[in-house]
C-alpha cells in the first residue's frame, strides 16, 4: 500500500504579472512551494511567479512552469551538475 500526502483539487489564485491580472490553478502543495522558494530568496511570491512566467518557453504554459520549477527545487542537487534532460530511463 502507498502513502499519499494530503491532496487538495488546484486551487485558482490571481496574480499580476507586469500590472496585469491573471489566474493560476495549482494544488495547495504547488502553491506553498512556490511561497517557500520566494521567501529563501527574499522575493515575493508574485515577483517569483513573474521571473517564472519570463523564463518559461512559450508553448509551456505557467501553471506548468510553476509545478516543474517546485519539483526542481525538490531534488537534491547531483554531484557533476544538471541531470539531463527528458524522462527518466526507467520510465
Amino acid at each position: 500500500m502507498i502513502d499519499l500526502p494530503p491532496m487538495t483539487p488546484p486551487l485558482k489564485r490571481s496574480v499580476t504579472i507586469d500590472g496585469h491580472r491573471t489566474s493560476v490553478s495549482l494544488e495547495d502543495a504547488f502553491w506553498r512551494g512556490v511561497a517557500e522558494a520566494a521567501r529563501a530568496r527574499g522575493m515575493t511570491r508574485a515577483d517569483l511567479i513573474g521571473q517564472i512566467d519570463h523564463a518559461r518557453p512559450p508553448e509551456v504554459g505557467l501553471a506548468t512552469a510553476l509545478r516543474l520549477f517546485v519539483v526542481a527545487e525538490l531534488r537534491p542537487a547531483k554531484a557533476g551538475g544538471a541531470s539531463p534532460p527528458g524522462p527518466p530511463e526507467d520510465i
